[in-house]
Formats: C-alpha cells, structure tokens, sequence
C-alpha cells in the first residue's frame, strides 16, 4: 500500500526522522484555520499517490490564511495524473539552503535491501540516473545487519555529503531504516531531505510503500487505508480476505491460484471479442480454499458489480478436489438465497482436475437454471462471453 505524504511523514515522526508538522485540510476554510495556526508564510500541497505535484500546480506558498485558502481551493478537486485531489497537507514554509534524495527500497532483481542517496535532490530520481548516475550512490544493506552507524556512514561518504550535515544524515539513514523495518515496508523515499541555513537537516516531503503481507502485523495501518479513492468492492472483499481486484468489463471470474486466473481472464478477453468486446470484470483468486462461504463470498463481491453480466467459475481441483468446489458453488448459491442476494445472473463453471468427475455430478444433479457446466476452459470462455453480451 503506497502512503499519502502526510501519512508517510506521521511515521518518519513516529521514527524519529526530523519533519516540518502540518495540519491535512479538506476544505479550503479549513487550510485558512490551519494557515492562521501556523502564523507565518505555508505550503499548501496535493496529497495524491503521484509524483510531479509541482509541476502540476498542486504545491502552492501562501503568505496568509487567506492566500492558503484561496490556493487550497485551487488544488483541491484538481487531477494530477488521474487522481483527483481531496485533501491537501498545510505545513510551515521551510529555508531551503539544499536538497538531498535518500532511500531504501527492496531490490528484488538482486533479492536485497539497496540504498541511494544523491546530494542532487528536489528533482525526479529518475532524471538523476539517466543524466548524472555518477551523482546517485547505491549501496547494497545486508538484511541480518541493517543501516548500523556505519553502514550509514557509507552511504553518506559515497553521496558526497558535505561534512557540516554529515553526522546527521547519518542518523536520519539510521532512522528511516527503522521506519522500512519496523513498519514492514518495501520503500522509504525522501525527496527533498533538506538542508536549512542554520545546517538543520528535514524531511520535507516522505513516500512509504507499506508490504501488505504484514498487515497483521500492524493493525494501525488499516488506519492508512483510503476510503475515498478506494473501491468499495475491494474494500469489502478486504474485509473478507479475498484476493479480488476490479476490472472495466462485463465478465465476473473466479479461480484457484494466480496463474490460473491470469490465464482466464487472457482466454475471456480474447473470447469476448467474438461477442461484441466481452472482457473480464475482475480477478479473484480463492487460493486453496473453495468452501461454500469462501465461494458465496466470492460471488457475492462479484455480482455486487453492476457491469457484471455472467460468472465464469474456472477451478483446476488440486488440494481442493472438484466435488468440495461443486458443493461450495451449489451451497453459496443458498445461501445467497438466504441472506436476501438471490444469484439471477448466469453463473458457468469448467472444474477439471482431482474429482472432477464427481463435481460434475454433484453440478449435474442440482440442476440450478442459472448454472452451466462447461468441459474446457475455452468453451467455458466462449460461453460465458456470449451470455454476457446478451445480458448486457
């Protein structure tokens, strides 16, 4: 999960890691009241989930409150890359003598920790590497034994620090190197880390990918979550530890394992030209688990998509066997039923692998009008596509 920046520099502070306190508004007269707090000149930023704010015109000085209003509403509503402003961060105006760029980050290409640090900071990282590699230092962090002092030490030299801040970036690696691994993050990133004209260093800007894997580590950062911008059908399926991510298409699916359903939504896209442009609506992997509450769940996320027109069910029986996958999909649709969500639109399923023969069976047996079992993933594709496309 990427953090906001006032979201990342509320665990810099947690941390320790020098910031400038700012006040997140959501209505202009709300940035004035924070403007008047402060009481000298502000920034008043976009917060989104997107670099080059600035150029964007989404970081503002403001003089006075009034000034801090009139930009905060300027900003607010704006789009930055495709994502529209709700909330902008008000923070004291801060001296600037130099921008610096620090990081750590989880290099998985090397299976490592790196960390960068370029004294040309205030500018996208990106720039700097395609343009002057020799100003980004990269140095590799054991994981067993972390930014120790003199790691951190390294890092500094080989970025050229000058000696009046040194010691203190020093201990600003050291402390956002807590940050990555007390919060289980995957990124720590600020840029700029400034210097001030009486040599203070502060981070004035702070991005933080937090692992999701370690979410039950932390059950604070569900506070981080953003309701707003989030879709709701994710967020519900959140709620029920479905791994479902939302799609633009008509075709809802569901399936065991990644790959698989991967693949699916690649076959379902390439069927559904056939059929006026049929595309998958979204991908849910039920993992291992294909019980009638995991799958009424599943469906139940799903067909709460109004664009969904059909359902494919495409299992591969392996640790779960196809006969436990029959039953959960002839279950879940009772207890749909049940809870008041009858399942009226067309559901087909292609189970092959372990039992599938008695899946099919069980499937057979029901006779459930909306459900169609379909022997290859193909003609399952094919189907479900079609059917889509008439109820569209």
């Amino acid at each position: 999960m990427d953090l906001y920046e006032y979201q990342a520099k509320h665990l810099f502070g947690v941390h320790g890691v020098p910031v400038v306190p700012g006040e997140v508004c959501t209505t202009p007269e709300a940035a004035h009241e924070a403007a008047r707090k402060i009481g000298t000149t502000v920034v008043v930023k976009a917060q989104v989930k997107a670099g080059g704010r600035g150029k964007a015109g989404g970081v503002k000085l403001a003089e006075s409150p009034d000034e801090a209003q009139a930009r905060a509403a300027d900003i607010l509503g704006m789009d930055i890359k495709g994502h529209t402003v709700h909330r902008v961060l008000v923070t004291e105006a801060a001296e600037i003598a130099d921008e610096y760029y620090v990081s750590f980050l989880l290099d998985r290409a090397n299976r490592c920790y790196l960390a960068m640090a370029s004294v040309e900071g205030g500018m996208e990282i990106e720039e700097v590497a395609a343009t002057k590699p020799e100003a980004l230092a990269k140095i590799r962090v054991d994981a067993l034994e972390g930014c120790t002092p003199e790691k951190a030490a390294e890092i500094a030299d080989a970025a050229n620090f000058p000696a009046e801040v040194r010691d203190q970036v020093i201990v600003v690696l050291e402390k956002l190197w807590d940050v990555l691994v007390k919060e289980d993050a995957t990124l720590v990133e600020v840029n700029p880390l400034v210097r001030t004209p009486d040599n203070r260093i502060v981070a004035l800007d702070g991005k933080v990918t937090l692992d999701g894997n370690a979410d039950y580590r932390h059950a604070s950062h569900t506070d981080f979550i953003d309701h707003d911008s989030s879709d709701p059908l994710e967020l519900r399926a959140a709620e029920f530890d479905l791994n479902y991510v939302k799609l633009s298409g008509q075709v809802g699916v569901i399936g065991n394992g990644a790959g698989l359903v991967m693949s699916t939504l690649d076959v379902v896209a390439y069927a559904g030209e056939e059929f006026g442009g049929m595309k998958p609506a979204n991908f849910l992997d039920i993992g291992g688990g294909a019980s009638a509450e995991v799958m009424a769940n599943g469906l139940d996320i799903i067909l709460g998509d109004p664009e969904v027109k059909a359902v494919l069910v495409n299992v591969f029986g392996g640790i779960t066997a196809c006969d436990a996958v029959a039953n959960g999909v002839v279950q879940a649709i009772a207890m749909l039923e049940t809870r008041g969500a009858p399942v009226t639109k067309p559901i087909v399923c292609r189970i092959d692998g372990n039992n599938a023969i008695e899946g099919r069976r069980i499937l057979t047996e029901a006779a459930l009008p909306i459900v169609e079992l379909v022997e290859t993933m193909d003609d399952a594709a094919r189907r479900v596509a079609q059917l889509a496309a008439q109820g569209a």
